[in-house]
């Protein structure tokens, strides 16, 4: 292929842009925020089902005091009306008061027993909002980093965002009045090697870096200005300088 050693030496303005778009799209998928906002928003998922999961707790532990706190209520009730009725004389049959007297020490042990049962409840129920609360603690956390994460991805994705659209509109002017078939081949090697033209700069190719061997050297060296000559190593578009060492 034949093209102006002018518009080969334009080729290295493209790939320069071309080089500079790809660094910045790669910058843009992989900012460092990127990957913190990826843990938490994992963490904060699993924290969400973990939130549920012990408020559940908490609400079936309140029910179940509730439960206990009546029924020690209603006990104690009762030992107070069984007291009431002894104090008052209104039960005055010997057998009838000994028997009332059995079933206070019975109501007693019972409630003493509904009390422990009731402090169980309450120290577990404490435990569990203890937990309950912790997670809501930790989800506060993850939510106020994640926002801060967020808005610096963003603040930086903006400012990556702005120096690609001004690296996409020169392009254009750099491509302007190329010839076609070159293009075509520099597009070609662009998309399989992500630079399509390099320049041969001190006897190396900038494109994979290999220095030519002095049989290569030579040929490139006889080839006319116009002859766009190849890499023998990467196959890229070698753009010939002063700088080439030939």
């Amino acid at each position: 292929m034949k093209a102006d050693p002018t518009h080969q030496l334009a080729l290295l303005d493209v790939a320069e842009l071309d080089s500079r778009a790809a660094q910045l799209r790669h910058q843009r998928g992989h900012l460092p925020e990127l990957a913190e906002i990826s843990t938490l928003e994992a963490e904060r998922t699993a924290l969400t089902d973990q939130v549920r999961d012990a408020r559940i707790v908490v609400d079936d532990l309140t029910v179940e005091q509730s439960k206990a706190d009546r029924e020690v209520e209603q006990v104690k009730a009762r030992r107070e009306r069984d007291r009431t009725r002894m104090d008052s004389g209104q039960i005055t049959n010997p057998k009838d008061l000994e028997r009332m007297q059995h079933e206070l020490v019975s109501l007693e042990r019972r409630i003493s027993t509904l009390e422990d049962a009731e402090l169980e409840v309450m120290e577990k129920l404490e435990e569990a909002q203890q937990v309950l609360d912790g997670l809501g603690i930790r989800a506060e956390d993850i939510d106020a980093r994640l926002a801060e994460l967020v808005a610096a991805r963003d603040e930086k994705r903006a400012a990556i965002d702005r120096s690609l659209e001004e690296v996409v509109a020169a392009r254009g002017p750099a491509t302007e009045g190329m010839p076609d078939d070159l293009m075509a081949l520099y597009e070609r090697l662009r998309e399989q090697k992500g630079i399509g033209a390099a320049l041969l700069r001190a006897r190396q190719c900038g494109g994979c870096n290999m220095t030519l061997d002095a049989s290569e050297l030579s040929r490139i060296r006889s080839a006319p200005a116009d002859e766009v000559i190849r890499c023998e190593e990467c196959q890229r578009i070698l753009v010939r300088t002063d700088e080439s060492g030939l």
